[in-house]
């Protein structure tokens, strides 16, 4: 049985907390999708403003090689006429080959949000997906609220579903608009519908309950052929259920086609895409596309790893463009260190570079260095262990000078001299506070003799205490992630002084990037 996937990233995901997209972003975003095989795209309630109305006018003059656009849309309004709807001719005029309109399936939310009675409801379904159907290819009725108006009156429901089907809906998608419908009880609905009688069926799943991705998949057991999501499991509240994951699963795990199933290894480079779009740094505990999702700390199940991988894992990364890790801390084993090390030659668990690092490891995390996560500074810990290591610069000093006049912001100045390259330079800068200001200072001294250092942003920057109990003088750890737009890199540094903190890992983000390069 083939399955469809419909994504709403551009229209439901976009109202889930700090996620926002330029038309631009929406129109790359789309064009990404279509580009791994997703079947519709929803891109947006052209009604709402003019933002969304002019997606669909820039979209058209894309070609796309398989995904079909949706715009998105209320049924009529009460007491009206289908042909005179605004909200319905904003969709129409949109020209897609598909429209979705939702309409109410709760009785709760006719009566008390709408304002209007039973039989209205429905005149304004029927009529609205009949208008719609002579003017496009598809039409997706949505039907909001679903499961909780199913368990307050089935039969009213079950009308709706009837009348729908009757009205040409190519599809009658459930939505569990409040998230708070579990497995079992979707089962026992879906199961229950007289499925010959209706059109298709989809589903549309919340996560409030975290339970998003299992209600679609258990819906296509119980013969759902349509399945609505977004990338990342994004969207309102606790978000939507997440394309991400289905989209593997189906693939791999089901015996049901998805016209994807080819392009899957472009699944976590998708993912991470919508994210930089967005401006919302990966989830790093992601199933399938998640940094950590094959990655091994445990001695013992690294060990594993390296003897037999698909005891360990339940697929391989590299279907869906992840790749393996093995985290390495003061837990690690030499099997883990010598698995880690691999590609700078041929080390054994007897080679006298891999107890060093053993004991570099465990006197550097004794300090309150941590490794798991800042693996561009453990490269750069071994490669000073075994040889191969290349400094970027020598610090000489650096001085920051933090003012605040008044109501103006505060502003810090400093500078910083290096020796590169065989000579000494000094470099400069301003910013808000002092890592902003080290980071446009150390750019202005190395860029001349490093053009490559323009590619590097830092991305992200976190700082914990680690012993509170020593107040102003308590030492912090920072990490800073930083990226070259392409990958992106961790790296840690640790003082009792938060700025010295900071310049240790900002100097190992540079470094890491330099070695890398070296490499080459």
């Amino acid at each position: 049985m083939k399955v469809d996937l419909y994504d709403t990233t551009l229209r439901d995901g976009m109202q889930g907390i700090e996620v926002s997209f330029t038309l631009e972003d929406k129109v790359q975003i789309a064009k990404a999708l279509d580009d791994i095989g997703m079947d519709y795209i929803e891109g947006g309630f052209p009604y709402s403003n003019e933002k969304e109305a002019a997606f669909f006018r820039a979209i058209k003059k894309e070609k796309l090689s398989h995904a079909k656009v949706a715009a998105f849309g209320s049924t009529m309004a009460p007491g009206g006429r289908a042909e005179s709807d605004p909200a319905l001719n904003a969709m129409l005029s949109t020209e897609m080959p598909a429209i979705t309109i939702v309409g109410k399936t709760w009785k709760a939310h006719v009566e008390k949000v709408i304002h209007t009675d039973i039989a209205e409801n429905l005149r304004m379904i029927v009529e609205s997906v009949e208008y719609c159907k002579k003017h496009t290819d598809e039409v997706f009725l949505d039907l909001e609220h679903f499961f909780d108006g199913f368990k307050d009156d089935p039969d009213f429901v079950l009308e709706i579903l009837r009348e729908a089907t009757k009205a040409g809906a190519d599809a009658l998608v459930l939505c569990d608009t409040n998230g708070g419908t579990l497995p079992g009880e979707v089962v026992n609905i879906i199961k229950s519908l007289p499925a010959k009688e209706l059109a298709p069926i989809g589903v549309h799943f919340h996560n409030d309950c975290g339970t998003a991705v299992a209600n679609s998949l258990l819906s296509v057991d119980c013969g759902a052929i349509h399945i609505q999501g977004t990338i990342n499991g994004w969207g309102e509240r606790c978000g939507n259920a997440n394309l991400c994951s289905i989209a593997p699963s189906l693939a791999y795990k089901t015996d049901y086609r998805i016209f994807m199933a080819d392009r899957l290894s472009e699944l976590t480079s998708l993912s991470r895409f919508v994210a930089e779009k967005a401006n919302i740094i990966p989830d790093k505990r992601a199933p399938y596309v998640g940094e950590a999702a094959f990655s091994h700390k445990a001695g013992q199940h690294a060990d594993v790893i390296n003897k037999a991988p698909e005891l360990m894992e339940h697929l391989p990364g590299s279907l869906i463009g992840n790749e393996r890790k093995i985290i390495v801390s003061e837990l690690a084993g030499k099997s883990t260190v010598v698995k880690k090390i691999a590609r700078f030659g041929n080390f054994t668990k007897q080679s006298p570079e891999v107890a060093a690092i053993i004991e570099e490891l465990k006197r550097k995390e004794n300090e309150g260095y941590e490794y798991e996560v800042a693996e561009a500074s453990f490269e750069l810990l071994v490669r000073k262990q075994i040889g191969r290591y290349k400094a970027l610069a020598e610090l000489n000093n650096y001085h920051l000078e933090s003012f605040k006049t008044g109501g103006f912001p505060s502003k810090t100045i400093g500078r910083l001299f290096l020796e590169a390259d065989g000579k000494r330079v000094m470099g400069a800068g301003s910013d808000i506070g002092p890592v902003g200001t080290l980071d446009i200072a150390l750019r202005d001294a190395l860029l001349p003799f490093y053009p490559f250092i323009n590619r590097i942003s830092l991305v992200d920057y976190k700082v914990r205490v680690l012993n509170p109990e020593k107040a102003s003088g308590a030492k912090v750890r920072v990490f800073i992630t930083s990226s070259d737009h392409e990958h992106s890199w961790d790296t840690v540094g640790v003082s009792e002084n938060i700025v010295e903190a900071s310049w240790q890992a900002l100097m190992d983000s540079f470094e890491y990037y330099y070695n890398r390069l070296d490499d080459k």
